[in-house]
């Protein structure tokens, strides 16, 4: 069946058409112009938006669970996550998969390749996202030190996008981390730098390595010094590669997001929301794979007081980015569409284009989530 979008503001890599029709077909985007009465409708299933901006979906590439689900501890429950995500205004995601034993990996694979129940709709998960488990143990942040392990290519011979895996963070300066890198990058795979203590230099030659993308700037990593930059000045004074920034004014004080912005700009930011199994919960106790964690309403932490996630939502990154920035609306939404697209090689995700699949996330001018369209369809969930 049809959907069709009338009277939206649609953003599309061109400009905004004002007062559109989007028409969607078997998922796909099969119409796009500015809208006439003369013009005929189609058969199907109507959405009137106007007053709203249809924006690309949102892409979230590092979440680690949400809904009380946690990804790490339940491989498997990436299909309920999903089904509810759409309220969030994220149409497809990398469910992320903390430090944790080797099984916990082959689990999340067997869980790709057994797919969704019958009858599934939801966002997309388009592949896992393995945080650790070669990170370095001086910034392992909420990661349990008793998995980490020391970069090996024969420990992981599954890893492979045909297996769903589609993002790696490890830390480039550990003995071994260039041949893992190479082999990752060979298999298809993207890698990331984070939970690392790299120097600026270790930084840039991981980058010559194959390191594509940045995790959570400047969470993890060595704090920026103006004699000793580290990863996080390496990835603000290479603004061909993309990093993932956590908006909440939390991980991040305002004034390094203002950084982040001024240096890396709109083509090269993710926003991220790192979340854990607690957003969209009360506050209280809950998991980030074996670990506790103790949520206020406002952040995750350790018992320690080590901030560990988040429970952010993309709207709010979206929102602090406009307010902090004092960039536009428009210009920060290819940080939640276009930006992780391009860093997975998503042709069809991240543009509202004919031929692009039919994921649309519809916001009111303040950024708030009014509805969302997955595969064409409207969520309902």
């Amino acid at each position: 069946m049809n959907t069709i979008i009338l009277h939206a503001d649609v953003i599309t890599p061109r400009g905004v058409i004002s007062d559109a029709i989007l028409t969607a077909e078997n998922g796909v985007i099969t119409r796009l112009e500015p809208y006439h009465p003369s013009i005929p409708l189609p058969s199907g299933e109507v959405v009137d938006a106007a007053g709203l901006l249809a924006s690309p979906g949102w892409i979230d590439i590092q979440i680690n669970g949400a809904f009380g689900y946690d990804f790490t501890n339940q491989p498997d429950s990436i299909w309920e996550t999903a089904r509810l995500l759409p309220r969030l205004g994220i149409t497809s995601f990398l469910p992320t998969i903390i430090t944790s034993p080797l099984e916990t990996h082959r689990r999340a694979i067997q869980t790709w390749k057994e797919g969704p129940p019958p009858g599934w709709r939801g966002a997309t998960p388009l592949g896992f996202h393995f945080e650790g488990p070669f990170i370095n143990p001086g910034k392992k942040g909420a990661h349990n030190p008793q998995y980490i392990l020391s970069p090996n290519p024969q420990l992981i011979p599954e890893w492979r996008v045909e297996n769903g895996l589609r993002l790696v963070t490890l830390a480039p300066e550990l003995p071994g981390a260039h041949e893992l890198i190479q082999e990752l990058r060979g298999r298809g795979i993207v890698v990331s730098a984070g939970h690392s203590l790299a120097t600026y230099e270790q930084a840039t030659e991981a980058f010559e390595a194959g390191i594509t993308c940045g995790t959570h700037l400047f969470n993890a990593m060595p704090t920026l010094d103006h004699r000793f930059p580290g990863l996080a000045g390496a990835l603000l004074t290479h603004p061909e590669i993309p990093a993932g920034l956590i908006a909440d004014g939390i991980h991040t004080h305002p004034a390094f997001l203002q950084l982040a912005w001024a240096c890396k700009g709109p083509d090269s930011i993710i926003l991220i929301t790192d979340a854990i199994s607690a957003l969209g919960m009360p506050p209280g106790e809950h998991l980030l794979g074996e670990t506790i964690i103790y949520v206020d309403g406002k952040c995750a932490r350790l018992k320690d007081n080590t901030l560990a996630g988040s429970i952010l939502t993309p709207q709010s990154a979206l929102q602090n980015m406009i307010r902090i920035c004092g960039a536009s609306l428009e210009a920060i939404l290819p940080t939640l569409t276009l930006n992780p697209a391009r860093l997975l090689g998503l042709k069809k995700k991240g543009r509202l284009e004919i031929g692009c699949d039919a994921d649309i996330t519809l916001i009111n001018p303040k950024g708030e989530v009014q509805a969302t369209i997955v595969g064409g369809k409207l969520s309902t969930s």
